[in-house]
Parts: C-alpha cells; structure tokens; sequence
C-alpha cells in the first residue's frame, strides 16, 4: 500500500534507477509511517562504510507525549540494501552529479520499504520544458473530452 510519494524529487531529478529498500525504524516510527506521516522534503541518502543511511527524513512521533523525550524526529535511519545493490550504488555514486533520494515510501507484507533513486538534477529550462509537456498533454485531454 502506497504511503507517501515525493513529487519534488520526480520534479527536480531525472530518476536513472530505483532500488526497493528496507529502513531500520523504531516502533512508534513504523505506526507514525503507516498513518501516512512521514516526510521527505529536503531528504536524501548517502553511502557511509558501505552502508547506506537516510538523512533528513522527518518522522514525526505516533503519540508525542508517548515518545521517548530524547526522539530526534529527523535522525539519521539505516536503509537495508543487499550488499551488490550497496556496491553497485558506491561505483555509480562517484560519477559526477548522481545522487540518492527517497522516491516512495509503502508497505510490502507488512513491512514499510522506502524506493530510492538515482538521480541526476535538472537544469532549469528542462524544468520549463516538461511544464511545457504537461500544460500541451492537459490541453489535448481537454479537447478530446469535448
């Protein structure tokens, strides 16, 4: 079941590849998370000895009076890659301007996985262009309606 989906990233990135991910949560996280609050604005991952941690993901607590007084909600969280996917990540990372950002968040057989991205930024007028794309593909689903 689909959670959150960041449509800032699929805006501001050209998506490469997408990898399914486990995350290391808490257990007031994973109820906050399946209650569909969780954020990924300004979010992104990085690959710190050989694993890979998400960092700036905000999770707000499922009960705050009922959350341990030292909870960071924006703490850094362990994702759960096989170590191939971490390898093939580590070689691809190191080429210019590529980076990792969490895409989708949902539930998969009861566990909350996060889909992550490899990225490549847009430039501004690409920007302008798919805005372009979108407005010409409104107009002629307008016009066939008719």
């Amino acid at each position: 079941m689909m959670i959150i989906t960041n449509k800032r990233a699929y805006f501001d990135y050209s998506i490469l590849e997408t990898y399914e991910a486990g995350i290391e949560l808490k257990g007031f996280e994973v109820k906050s998370i399946k209650n569909g609050r969780i954020n990924f604005a300004g979010s992104y991952a990085i690959i710190r000895n050989n694993e890979i941690w998400l960092l700036n993901a905000d999770i707000p607590p499922f009960q705050p009076k009922n959350t341990p007084a030292d909870y960071d909600s924006k703490r850094t969280r362990r994702l759960l890659l096989n170590k191939t996917e971490i390898k093939n990540l580590i070689g691809k990372i190191h080429e210019k301007g590529l980076t990792l950002l969490p895409l989708k968040a949902y539930t998969k057989n009861g566990k909350v996985k996060i889909e992550i991205g490899l990225a490549k930024s847009r430039k501004e007028y690409d920007k302008r262009e798919l805005i372009k794309k979108r407005e010409i593909r409104r107009q002629i689903r307008k016009e066939s309606e008719r």
